[in-house]
C-alpha cells in the first residue's frame, strides 16, 4: 500500500513537474498544437478533393448552405437583409441572363467594376454558376490603368455598378474598339453601346444553370483575378485559385468562429480580404454578414450594436480612426470578440483594446500574390504571426540579411543569401522549388513571435491601398516642366502606412507648377497614391546598381526645417501644390491638418 501510494506521489509530481515546465519554457504549446491540427484537418480535406478530383469550391459550398440555411440572413446591407436563398435566387438569375442575353461561355473571363452591395456578390456566383472567371476591378482606379486591366486579364466583358458607369467616360471608346461589350447594372442606359442588366434580370428564370458548367476537377483552376500594385509599372492581376479562395475561406473558422457569429464587413470587396476572407469565411461557417458601402467611422459602433456584430474586419487605419472618435456609451456596449486584418500598430492596438474592450485581434500576414500566410491566433499585442518546428516543417520560409542603402540582400562570399539571428530584423523569402521575394522586413523573436518591420522595394501603403512607386513615376513623367522623378514613401506621426512624396528634377528653362501637377495627379491617380508632398533637387542620387536612391530620401522624410531642398504639400482647398512651411508642418504633427 506504501509503495503504490509512493508510486502515485511520484506520478502527480512528474505531471506538475512537466506542467510547470511546459508553462514556464512552452506557454504556448496547448495552443499552438490545436490551431495547426485544425490547419492540418483542413489541408486534409483539400489533399482529399486532389486525390478524388471532385473540388467543393467556394460557390458549391455557398449552394450547399443556399439548400441547408436557405432563410437565414446571408447579407445585412443598407437596412435591407437578403437570405441565403434571396442571393442564390438572383445569382441564378443573373447566370441565365449571362448565357441567353450576354452570350457568355465556361472560360470567359469577365471584369466586375461595382462598390459593396449585395449585388455584388449575385453578379460574382452568377459568372461563377456559367464558369466564367472574374476579375474584380478596384473602384479609385482610372483611366490609363483601368484600360491596362482589361488587357492584363483578357476580359471581353465588363459589368458596371449603377453609380459607377460615368467612371468609364474617359475609356468607354477605346473599350469598344476593343470589341469589350459593356453591362451597366441598371434599367435604361442614356449610351446606345452600354447595355442593362436589371431590365433582363426582372424576366429571368430563377431555375438554376446546369451545374457541370461551374465544376471543376482541379485546385489550381484560376476563379478570380484580383489586382495588386505593380511593382514595375501598372496594376497586376494576381491570378487567385479554388485552392486560394479556399485557404482563405477557412480563416475564421481556425481563429474559432461560428455560424452563431456575425461578420461586420467595411472593406471593399474588389481586395482579397473582405471578398475571400470576409465574404468566403462567412459561407464557409453559414454565418451573417453585414455589408457596408463604405467604412464609417461615426456608424462603426452603432451597426455593430444594432446588429449583434461579433467580428470584423480590418485594417490599421481603421482601428486608428476608431479610436480618434469622441467617446460614447456604446463603445463597450457591444458584442464584438475578435477582429481580423493586418497593419495593426502597437500603439493603437493598446488603445483600441482598453477603450473598446479585451477584444482578440487576430492579425494576418499574406498577399495576394504570395505563397506564405502567418496567422496571430495567439493575439500578442505587435505580432502579424506565430511560427514553431511544425510550422516550418509545412511552410518554408527564411529571413535573410538586407542592405537598406544598397536596396539588395546582403550576398556572402559564394553568392548566397544569409540568414539573421533570432530577434534581427531580415528580409522574408518564402519558398518552395523558387523563392518568392515578399519584399517585407520581418523579425522573429525567441518566442517565434513574427513581427513586421518594415516594406521594400517600390511599393509602400497608404490609406489602406498598395501604391506602386513606378505606377506614379510614369504618370508624373507625363507632366511637361519634370525631367526626372523619384517616388517614395514617407512616415507621418500619428498615421499608419507611409504617406506619398515625390523627389523631381525641373527641365531646364521651366519651372514647378503646382497648380497644373495638382490637375495631372487629381485626374490620372486614385487619392490614395496622390503624391502628398514634392521635393525638388538639382540632381538625382543613385545606388551603386544605377537605381535611383530611395533610402537617404526615405530617412530625411519631410521637415522644412531640416532640408535645404524647397518642399511643397497637396492642398485640396486651394486645388494646388503649395510651399510646405514650418507652420504646415507642425500642423501636420499635431493631426491639426488633414490628409
Amino acid at each position: 500500500m506504501t509503495l503504490s501510494l509512493g508510486w502515485l506521489s511520484a506520478l502527480v509530481a512528474g505531471f506538475f513537474s512537466a506542467h510547470v515546465v511546459q508553462k514556464l519554457c512552452f506557454p504556448y504549446f496547448w495552443r499552438d498544437l490545436l490551431f495547426l491540427l485544425k490547419v492540418i484537418r483542413y489541408g486534409v480535406k483539400l489533399e482529399l478533393f486532389k486525390l478524388t478530383s471532385s473540388v467543393c469550391t467556394v460557390l458549391e459550398r455557398f449552394i450547399q448552405q443556399a439548400q441547408r440555411i436557405p432563410n437565414k440572413p446571408f447579407v445585412i446591407h443598407d437596412g435591407s437583409i437578403h437570405t441565403y436563398r434571396d442571393i442564390e435566387q438572383r445569382s441564378n438569375r443573373l447566370a441565365n441572363v449571362f448565357l441567353e442575353s450576354v452570350n457568355l461561355r465556361k472560360g470567359d473571363c469577365v471584369a466586375l467594376l461595382m462598390n459593396n452591395e449585395p449585388d455584388f456578390l449575385c453578379v460574382w456566383f452568377g459568372l461563377a454558376k456559367v464558369g466564367c472567371s472574374v476579375a474584380f476591378l478596384n473602384t479609385n482606379i482610372k483611366s490609363k490603368s483601368l484600360l491596362h486591366c482589361f488587357n492584363c486579364c483578357g476580359a471581353k466583358t465588363v459589368i458596371v455598378g449603377s453609380d459607377l458607369v460615368e467612371c468609364l467616360d474617359g475609356i468607354l471608346t477605346s473599350l469598344l474598339e476593343d470589341d469589350i461589350q459593356v453591362w451597366a447594372m441598371k434599367s435604361q442606359s442614356e449610351h446606345t453601346q452600354v447595355n442593362t442588366l436589371l431590365d433582363k434580370i426582372d424576366a429571368a428564370s430563377e431555375q438554376p444553370v446546369p451545374a457541370v458548367l461551374r465544376a471543376t476537377t482541379s485546385l489550381k483552376s484560376p476563379t478570380l483575378y484580383i489586382f495588386t500594385s505593380g511593382t514595375t509599372g501598372l496594376p497586376k492581376a494576381a491570378v487567385i485559385t479554388h485552392l486560394q479562395s479556399l485557404k482563405a475561406a477557412a480563416g475564421f473558422w481556425a481563429f474559432g468562429a461560428t455560424e452563431d457569429d456575425v461578420v461586420y464587413i467595411p472593406l471593399p470587396l474588389y481586395h482579397s480580404a473582405a471578398s475571400l476572407i470576409g465574404i468566403g469565411g462567412t459561407i464557409e461557417l453559414g454565418a451573417s454578414c453585414v455589408l457596408k458601402k463604405k467604412f464609417s467611422a461615426s456608424q462603426f459602433w452603432i451597426d455593430c450594436t444594432k446588429h449583434d456584430v461579433t467580428i470584423f474586419q480590418y485594417i490599421g487605419e481603421l482601428c486608428r480612426y476608431l479610436c480618434n472618435q469622441p467617446k460614447t456609451e456604446v463603445d463597450k456596449g457591444h458584442k464584438v470578440w475578435m477582429g481580423v486584418g493586418n497593419g495593426l500598430r502597437q500603439d493603437v492596438w493598446r488603445e483600441f483594446q482598453s477603450r473598446f474592450g479585451n477584444i482578440k485581434m487576430c492579425e494576418v500576414y499574406g498577399s495576394t500574390e504570395g505563397n506564405l500566410c502567418f496567422m496571430n491566433h495567439i493575439g500578442k499585442i505587435g505580432t502579424v504571426g506565430r511560427s514553431n518546428f511544425f510550422y516550418r516543417l509545412l511552410f518554408k520560409y527564411d529571413l535573410v540579411k538586407y542592405d537598406m542603402e544598397k536596396d539588395e540582400p546582403v550576398k556572402d562570399q559564394y553568392g548566397f543569401c544569409q540568414r539573421v539571428e533570432r530577434g534581427e530584423t531580415g528580409l522574408l523569402l518564402s519558398k518552395g522549388d523558387a523563392y518568392f521575394n515578399t519584399g517585407d522586413l520581418m523579425a522573429e523573436d525567441q518566442e517565434g513571435f513574427i513581427c513586421f518591420r518594415d516594406r521594400m522595394g517600390d511599393t509602400f501603403r497608404w490609406k489602406g491601398e498598395n501604391v506602386a512607386t513606378t505606377e506614379v513615376t510614369e504618370t508624373l513623367g507625363l507632366v511637361d516642366f519634370i525631367q526626372e522623378v523619384n517616388v517614395y514613401g514617407v512616415e507621418v506621426p500619428g498615421h499608419e502606412g507611409r504617406a506619398g512624396m515625390a523627389a523631381m528634377i525641373v527641365r531646364p528653362g521651366l519651372t514647378f507648377n503646382g497648380k497644373k501637377l495638382f490637375e495631372h495627379v487629381t485626374r490620372d491617380l486614385p487619392a490614395y497614391a496622390h503624391p502628398l508632398f514634392i521635393r525638388l533637387q538639382e540632381i538625382m542620387e543613385m545606388t551603386s546598381t544605377f537605381k535611383q536612391q530611395k533610402f537617404q530620401l526615405v530617412q530625411s522624410g519631410f521637415n522644412p526645417s531640416t532640408i535645404s531642398d524647397p518642399l511643397y504639400v497637396l492642398d485640396y482647398q486651394q486645388k494646388k501644390y503649395i510651399p510646405l512651411t514650418d507652420s504646415i508642418y507642425q500642423s501636420i504633427l499635431a493631426g491639426e491638418r488633414k490628409l
